[in-house]
């Protein structure tokens, strides 16, 4: 398996730019509505808020660490995985939590004031546990990559935007609103447009090691669902707010984790393969529990 450390993924330069002007401007569709309100109401239920933010920046990274101990993955998948528990939830959870009557304004908050940690805490904790396993922290090491650089791309990438996203709201609410109707599903297309390009123009290098990633894929995003879940149990949450915290933490931004690698990694292929998968499977494992649970009253 030494092979898919060498393998790069085919995306070039114009790809990369569309593929950052496209998150920023999901982003920015996000924040169009939030509201300050929406941290408040969060800050007033400090449960809620540790729960959430301790699921996905403390425990989600530790168990990923843990996972990765035991199976001994190749290197460049092991930093994908990495990758993909250092980042944010994902904007698709909202969606997903109505779905499943769960509470959807707790996502929403979660999601935003995730966001705002991501800026510090993905790349603390993309560093801290890529560094810790000695395999990553060789591949680490040969890129040279830098705590400043990963912060400054992922501050333009969802940091401006969220900022900028609420400030217009807070001034026109009104066109605010309108804007997100179209400005959300017409980012998100071209979002799925690029990644289907990148798919398309590198059939055969998934085609070839996409079975290594599957069980893996599959295996990392049903840990996070289940200790979304637990955490929420133990701590005595409604299952309305059960729901929240499981699918917050099950579904993760993986076009930042992706943005980052083709960015930062030249589209390293291990790296490329589980996390682009990962934005696939999460989807359709999010749609399934979401499904089941609103069937249930």
């Amino acid at each position: 398996m030494v092979e898919l450390d060498q393998v790069k993924i085919n995306f070039d330069h114009t790809g990369l730019w569309v593929l950052n002007i496209a998150l920023a401007i999901i982003m920015f569709g996000v924040a169009l509505g939030i509201t300050l309100d929406d941290f408040k109401q969060l800050l007033k239920a400090p449960k809620l808020l540790m729960v959430g933010v301790v699921t996905q920046f403390v425990l989600l990274p530790f168990l990923t660490y843990i996972l990765i101990i035991m199976i001994k993955p190749q290197p460049s998948i092991a930093l994908g995985m990495f990758m993909v528990a250092a980042c944010p939830g994902g904007n698709i959870s909202n969606f997903m939590t109505h779905l499943a009557k769960g509470n959807t304004a707790l996502s929403v908050s979660l999601t935003a004031f995730a966001t705002l940690l991501a800026v510090i805490m993905t790349p603390f904790n993309f560093q801290f546990y890529g560094g810790l396993y000695q395999p990553t922290g060789q591949l680490l090491h040969l890129v040279e990559l830098h705590f400043f650089d990963l912060f400054k791309l992922v501050v333009l990438i969802l940091g401006i935007p969220l900022v900028l996203g609420m400030y217009y709201r807070r001034k026109n609410e009104s066109g605010a609103r309108r804007l997100s109707k179209f400005l959300k599903p017409f980012s998100i297309v071209v979002f799925g447009f690029i990644v289907v390009l990148a798919f398309a123009r590198n059939m055969d290098v998934f085609n070839l090691y996409i079975h290594r990633v599957f069980v893996l894929t599959v295996t990392h995003n049903f840990i996070a669902f289940v200790l979304g879940f637990m955490v929420a149990h133990l701590f005595n949450l409604s299952l309305q707010n059960r729901k929240t915290i499981t699918l917050e933490t099950g579904i993760q931004n993986s076009g930042l984790g992706l943005l980052l690698i083709f960015t930062f990694f030249d589209g390293l292929g291990g790296m490329a393969i589980i996390t682009a998968f990962w934005g696939i499977w999460h989807i359709i494992s999010g749609l399934v529990i979401a499904s089941l649970w609103a069937r249930k009253t």
